[in-house]
């Protein structure tokens, strides 16, 4: 199973705990899975549970480090600004992403984090990786809610 694959079983998994259908995997530079993650915004009461920030703790503890320099991040939607500074800061190598983002993306659209001269690492990116499937799992969730 591919990366994208495994964060878009996340994003359903989060979904039908009521989440925002986000998932994201932390892989090494092997392809091993480090780690998986969907969002637990809503269950764990913490508005920093995103998928992305909980696969990269997640992994920095399973390496007991604070940096993750071989690793890919994958996730289902383009990293908000909060997120994409974690993968900064976490140092990790490439961001891949499926949907666009272009209310509250951190990457392509909005504050362009990478981009932004206070960025100290900037990961290679890679985005629309299953762009359809990613946005329509998203946009399936927000018709069902309204």
């Amino acid at each position: 199973m591919t990366p994208i694959e495994i964060a878009l079983q996340e994003a359903r998994a989060a979904a039908a705990r009521g989440e925002v259908p986000v998932g994201a995997v932390v892989t090494d530079a092997a392809g091993t899975v480090l780690s998986r993650a969907g969002n637990r915004v809503e269950e764990l009461h913490d508005p920093t549970a995103h998928a992305e920030i909980l696969a990269l703790r997640a992994a920095a503890s399973l390496r007991a480090s604070p940096r993750l320099p071989d690793c890919t991040l994958t996730v289902t939607l383009e990293p908000c600004p909060m997120c994409a500074q974690a993968a900064s800061f976490f140092r990790v190598k490439r961001v891949v992403f499926g949907a666009y983002d272009p209310k509250g993306g951190g990457v392509e659209h909005g504050a362009r984090i990478f981009n932004a001269a206070s960025c100290h690492h900037a990961p290679d990116v890679i985005g629309g990786m299953r762009e359809g499937e990613c946005a329509d799992l998203l946009r399936a969730f927000f018709v069902a809610r309204r």
